[in-house]
């Protein structure tokens, strides 16, 4: 916690808005996915792990006036406020699907089985019968990792299918509350909405019932009116089929989710890949997803790449397979994990242009902004490369023989995010105007951001010689970012090259 509060005026200086934090609550595990608690802060983010575990064994865990807030939690706080002191909001990662085989509820039940008070909080299939030698408890854990144990679902009026569908149903009741009370701890810290998170960022949220969704989203915006709901909807069938956002952005549900759906014709068009798309298929891609989405819910969006859990961006870039298929040395030993190429930072580059300039709010996961590269969950969570940090030498692989490349900060790549965000920052028609398509011919993409008062177009040549774009209208263009010439008609562009000009 206190290195990111260390941080912050770097985050700022990128250009960042808003910190999206994945679970900080307390649990044994680096993901935190598997929480010992919801409704405090892992000790050992805070100064004082020891008498923080005190402060907690003195509380009923089931009743919130008894809650106190450990010196890890007032860090967290800490860190709220020194991010609103910046003009950041923070959005705060949460699993209600499952807990930890620590969460104090289920030890409760590990103790007394069906005589607990939180028995029906979870889908427990058999609990074990004293009078048997053999142990018959079993449930069910999600994903059927026994390490989580889901929170039992309720009044679901057909049977579930496999993940990836949406279905009508609720969280059993006392487990709800207690989702209730946990939420509105970081919300409102002692009734004050100003100190509080700005959101939360809701995982597996096709694995929970659309009816609790709406209850949730209702009792959040009574506490918190602007509070931002992100939803992680992702695979339908995986690795081909991604999720239909619909049933989550229609309004009473979530305001975004996690838009994995328009990252990925993304990468098809921009990198090298073995499944590529041309300019057409990337717009009809694109305006599919989009024509799913109310218009308003299109900018609010989480417009991701890379993830804590996925590929790093450029590794994703630097190699040809489906995306997040196969994608670590483990499942093929052919990925390559080490220092992308020129051509992959190139590529990279031209995308980022695209995502800074599209509907969305663009998303960075930490560490892509100084140059970092990283195969799939774990890979992707390896310590920041910070300017003051030394690393060993690598391959290009990790894993084979080869020659050596220098692990470390890349300044260059890091100032063409901090372009991008200022570009975005001064030109708010990037982040509300309406975007319409000019140019998309075999590798030749344009379009332009417009409302009543500006205009910016865009334009990208992945072609493998130089390519002219007629530019609407006639006057004076100016080049916010990018390589090119330009006339009162015309832009050239140079092979794998981007443009952004204003008029």
């Amino acid at each position: 916690m206190q290195g990111v509060l260390n941080k912050l005026d770097d985050l700022k200086e990128l250009g960042v808005s808003a910190l999206y934090i994945n679970p900080i609550n307390d649990a044994p595990s680096l993901h935190k996915y598997d929480p010992r608690s919801y409704h405090h802060v892992d000790v050992t983010f805070g100064p004082n792990p020891a008498g923080d575990q005190k402060i907690i064994a003195a509380e009923n865990p089931n009743d919130p006036p008894t809650w106190q807030w450990t010196s890890a939690d007032r860090l967290f706080l800490k860190l709220i406020d020194e991010a609103h002191r910046r003009q950041m909001k923070v959005v705060l990662d949460y699993s209600w699907n499952h807990t930890g085989t620590q969460f104090w509820a289920w030890q409760d039940i590990l103790q007394k089985q069906k005589a607990s008070p939180f028995a029906d909080w979870y889908q427990i299939t058999t609990f074990d019968n004293p009078a048997t030698p053999a142990n018959e408890f079993t449930y069910q854990g999600w994903a059927n990792l026994a390490s989580l144990p889901e929170i039992r679902k309720v009044d679901v009026p057909v049977p579930r299918q496999p993940g990836g569908h949406p279905y009508e149903g609720n969280l059993n009741a006392g487990a709800k509350q207690h989702i209730y009370s946990v939420s509105k701890r970081w919300l409102l810290p002692d009734g004050d909405a100003k100190r509080g998170v700005d959101g939360y960022r809701l995982d597996v949220a096709d694995q929970i019932p659309l009816g609790f969704w709406r209850d949730y989203r209702t009792y959040i915006k009574s506490l918190k009116p602007d509070a931002y709901l992100v939803g992680e909807i992702w695979w339908e069938e995986w690795p081909d089929k991604l999720m239909n956002p619909a049933p989550y952005t229609s309004g009473d549900v979530f305001d975004a989710v996690m838009f994995y759906q328009a990252y990925r014709p993304a990468r098809q068009f921009f990198s090298n890949v073995a499944e590529p798309l041309d300019a057409p298929q990337f717009v009809q891609a694109l305006q599919a997803e989009w024509n799913r989405l109310p218009e308003p819910t299109r900018y609010a969006m989480m417009n991701v790449n890379a993830t804590h859990d996925a590929p790093r961006l450029l590794t994703d870039f630097y190699n040809v397979n489906k995306y997040k298929y196969q994608a670590t040395p483990r499942d093929n030993p052919a990925y390559k994990t080490g220092k992308p190429d020129a051509d992959t930072y190139k590529r990279v580059r031209l995308y980022l242009m695209h995502q800074f300039t599209s509907i969305g709010a663009p998303h960075i996961w930490n560490g892509d902004e100084l140059g970092m590269w990283g195969a799939d969950d774990p890979d992707c969570r390896k310590p920041l490369m910070w300017p003051d940090l030394q690393f060993e030498p690598e391959t290009r692989t990790n894993y084979q023989p080869g020659p050596l490349d220098p692990v470390a900060y890349n300044a260059e790549h890091h100032r063409f995010y901090q372009q991008l965000t200022r570009l975005r920052r001064t030109h708010p028609v990037l982040r509300t105007g309406r975007l319409e398509f000019l140019t998309a011919t075999g590798k030749r993409l344009s379009y332009r951001r417009f409302d009543g008062k500006s205009q910016i177009i865009v334009l990208f040549n992945l072609e493998t010689t130089p390519q002219t774009f007629k530019l609407p209208g006639k006057g004076k263009w100016t080049a916010l970012l990018g390589d090119g010439k330009l006339t009162a008609t015309d832009a050239s562009l140079p092979a794998m090259s981007g443009l952004v000009i204003q008029q």
